[in-house]
């Protein structure tokens, strides 16, 4: 590949929500100037560090991805700085695809005028739910109007794609207010949505509350599961109605505003990430994937920095890479393609697996392909853990045949 994407990790938030199980947190706005300088060191020492690890770092950028936490607290001169150093380092394409993550309520004009000034031009922002309700009992400190007025400011301001994050099983959800939601995001006017089933996680504090029915963050007022694959299933329904396809598991966009970033990850080509608890996937010279994974604790990654942890794919990990990604699109997974890079033997080793989810209408084919149903995308992680598996299974020296 002869282009990158970066992703820069901005892991501090001004509440941090009751569902939530990223590495971010509360801290003080004193830590900001010091986390910038760190980035901007490990942007600097990217090309060497690549080097050690005889990884191929392109210098042509075509897309940018600033997530947290709430990237959006931060000053503009910090984010302009951030942005200067990724321009001294690497070219960026003048078309690439520049998004900064956004928390409604937390976004104010200076930095909206600064964000421009760096080219963002696509805004994700974390509503998850229009209902008042819902949004402060898990520690959300917006309200509906206020998520409708600032994708009003970024829309009016030339912003060309946004797209809103919602959640289906927050407490106190029911199917009617989660059709307002719905409702409510195509009124906005966004080209793109996100949409999530509430995880039951022990890292967060509503999914430990969950597991010992406790009551302090609302966990009695969480739909069932039924219920959630219910709205799941009616948010597909209904998006695709307003013209707005999914074309990943989680993801629905009207025709051209599919994220060009986060097709990276799923179709396994080459980013650079920075900041804590940041992931790269980068090609090695031997033509293998690279993974790489830096801390999950802010005071570790300032204090005491260490190198990241690295992992040289073999190619049985990264053919169970392209089942478990390449099917959380829309598009599925082409036989063809995989045979040809893998070879026919290793491909032809999951065909008994492939049969049986064929007959347990977990997968379907299309086109030439194979793609998850309905029914597969809601058990979507069990399907993906059976390919797994499978490839657990296989030599990772297995010779390949090549076929043409």
């Amino acid at each position: 590949m002869d282009s990158l994407g970066l992703y820069i990790s901005i892991p501090f938030c001004r509440s941090k929500c009751s569902y939530c199980n990223f590495a971010s947190g509360v801290y003080p706005v004193s830590a900001l100037p010091g986390y910038i300088n760190r980035l901007c060191e490990d942007l600097q020492g990217a090309r060497m560090r690549a080097e050690e690890q005889q990884a191929v770092l392109p210098r042509r950028v075509d897309s940018i991805y600033l997530g947290g936490g709430t990237p959006s607290i931060l000053p503009p001169e910090l984010l302009q700085r951030l942005f200067a150093e990724i321009h001294r380092q690497f070219r960026v394409a003048p078309s690439a695809e520049i998004t900064i993550e956004c928390a409604p309520g937390q976004m104010e004009d200076a930095f909206l005028e600064g964000m421009l000034a760096c080219g963002v031009n696509r805004v994700s922002f974390g509503v998850q739910s229009f209902i008042n309700r819902e949004g402060a009992v898990t520690g959300r400190l917006h309200n509906r109007e206020i998520a409708i007025r600032d994708v009003a400011r970024v829309l009016a301001a030339g912003v060309a794609s946004v797209n809103v994050d919602l959640i289906a099983g927050l407490p106190y959800q029911t199917m009617e207010s989660w059709k307002e939601s719905l409702e409510t995001l195509i009124s906005t006017g966004a080209n793109h949505a996100s949409i999530y089933m509430l995880e039951v996680d022990e890292d967060s504090r509503l999914g430990r509350e969950l597991m010992s029915s406790g009551g302090r963050y609302h966990a009695a007022a969480v739909p069932d599961d039924e219920a959630m694959a219910d709205m799941y299933l009616a948010a597909i329904d209904f998006l695709q109605e307003q013209g707005i396809e999914q074309y990943e598991i989680s993801n629905f966009a009207r025709p051209g505003a599919e994220s060009r970033h986060n097709l990276r990850y799923w179709q396994r080509q080459p980013y650079l990430g920075v900041g804590v608890d940041a992931h790269s996937m980068l090609i090695g010279k031997d033509a293998r994937s690279i993974r790489l994974a830096i801390a999950d604790d802010l005071s570790d990654y300032l204090e005491a920095p260490r190198d990241p942890v690295v992992v040289h794919l073999s190619e049985v990990e990264q053919m169970e890479e392209e089942w478990f990604l390449g099917l959380r699109l829309a598009k599925g997974v082409s036989l063809g393609a995989l045979t040809r890079q893998y070879g026919g033997e290793r491909v032809s080793a999951f065909r008994p697996l492939l049969s049986e989810l064929l007959d347990e209408k977990l997968l379907e084919k299309y086109a030439g392909r194979l793609r998850l149903t309905s029914r597969g995308r809601l058990i979507s992680n069990d399907v993906f853990a059976r390919f797994i598996a499978e490839t657990s299974e296989q030599p990772a020296n297995t010779q390949l045949i090549s076929v043409v």
